[in-house]
């Protein structure tokens, strides 16, 4: 397919993407793993779809898609394992937009057209042992030594690290200058001397979604590739993907519950017991009901947000980021469990699609901001709503 049609006929490029899934990426999801990830051949199908380049500005080749159009392809891809949609999700989201809000103008003009295509492929890579949630305790150093920062440290949780080209890289450049304040960020290429990737570590789920430590030992980063050519703005690079990081993972988990609700209607019925489809039975309609419609109301506002979402989103599109990443996150859960246990037996054997996609699903709840977190942002918002108010 044509990448190009996204922008000339969206409807068709889309029904597209659905076709693809369908006969592409649900074929094979037999062949992911955590130590070769997705198949190079389906990468080269990501590529020519321009999935990778979805949210970059036409400008610097990407499709430029508006957040809904970003929502409604991010939905129907995963429909098929949420793997696919990681093996570009870490370049399209905080690994782009980084670059795209906060890098010069010839960081743009260098990085993101090949991150666009797919040629490259992005990683962020902020998570250390005293630092997640909270940004302000990355305690990897750089130190500006002549014409380039010396990194030292190590990273957890990197998503791609394995074979990821680029890094968009959280490190300390200040001392003096406590939590957040005195991060920056840096664009750290592949095999840059003194930049190690470890293994990719085993875990519950998402095979073919490899993630992986890292260690910084004497790194030396070009003074070129601080982001921004500023000190003190890693905090900001942090955040400048995270809205579009974190309403993309909202969709993903509408696309899973809709995989979920199709795999446990099949099953219900095609099962039969005392005689009749599993499926005539209430206490079934009631697990099947109860799934669709909370995967209708996600998906219902995860468009609403999508449409009202800008680069720069105030502090009330935010906080409704949140609602939307924190409902479809513990929604998705609720909906697997459920498959689960209309499944039966069959759910909890490696041999059904289920119990795959049970596992996958848990660490939506968790990564681009737990659940407390998205909780936190959200009541803060409505207290400061009522502060304002009362003044």
């Amino acid at each position: 397919m044509d990448a190009s049609l996204a922008k000339t006929d969206f409807d068709a490029y889309l029904d597209g993407i659905k076709t693809f899934t369908r006969d592409t990426l649900r074929p094979n999801e037999h062949r992911l793993n955590d130590a070769d990830g997705v198949p190079e051949e389906i990468v080269e199908k990501l590529r020519a779809y321009g999935l990778f380049g979805m949210a970059i500005p036409e400008e610097y080749g990407g499709l430029g898609l508006t957040m809904e159009q970003q929502v409604l392809v991010t939905m129907a891809v995963t429909e098929a394992s949420a793997c696919y949609r990681s093996r570009f999700s870490t370049t399209l989201g905080l690994s782009s937009q980084s670059i795209l809000w906060n890098g010069t103008e010839d960081q743009r003009r260098k990085y993101l057209p090949k991150l666009a295509t797919g040629e490259l492929t992005g990683a962020f890579a902020l998570t250390e042992e005293q630092a997640g949630s909270d940004a302000g305790g990355v305690q990897t150093s750089a130190r500006l030594d002549a014409d380039a920062y010396v990194l030292n440290g190590s990273k957890r949780y990197i998503t791609n690290a394995n074979f990821a080209d680029l890094f968009v890289v959280m490190a300390r450049t200040s001392d003096t200058e406590k939590g957040a304040a005195g991060l920056s960020a840096f664009i750290v290429e592949k095999d840059t001397p003194g930049m190690i990737c470890g293994a990719p570590d085993p875990k519950m789920g998402q095979d073919g979604a490899p993630i992986a430590e890292m260690r910084f030992e004497d790194c030396r980063v070009p003074v070129d590739n601080l982001m921004g050519h500023v000190e003190g703005t890693g905090f900001r690079n942090a955040m400048s993907g995270i809205n579009t990081a974190r309403t993309h993972v909202a969709a993903t988990c509408v696309g899973q519950a809709a995989r979920l609700i199709e795999e446990a209607l099949d099953y219900a019925v095609k099962r039969e017991q005392f005689g009749h489809p599993i499926a005539d039975f209430q206490s079934i309609q009631n697990m099947l009901a109860d799934s669709r419609a909370e995967m209708k109301a996600a998906r219902a506002l995860v468009l609403d947000t999508a449409r009202r979402f800008t680069q720069n989103p105030d502090s009330e599109l935010r906080a409704d980021i949140s609602c939307a990443k924190y409902f479809a996150t513990e929604m998705v859960s609720r909906v697997a469990d459920r498959a689960v246990q209309i499944l039966g037996g069959a759910g909890y054997m490696k041999a059904h699609d289920v119990e795959r996609l049970y596992r996958d699903i848990r660490v939506f709840r968790i990564f681009e901001g737990a659940s407390q977190v998205q909780q936190m942002i959200i009541a803060r918002h409505m207290i400061g709503e009522e502060a304002g108010r009362a003044a």
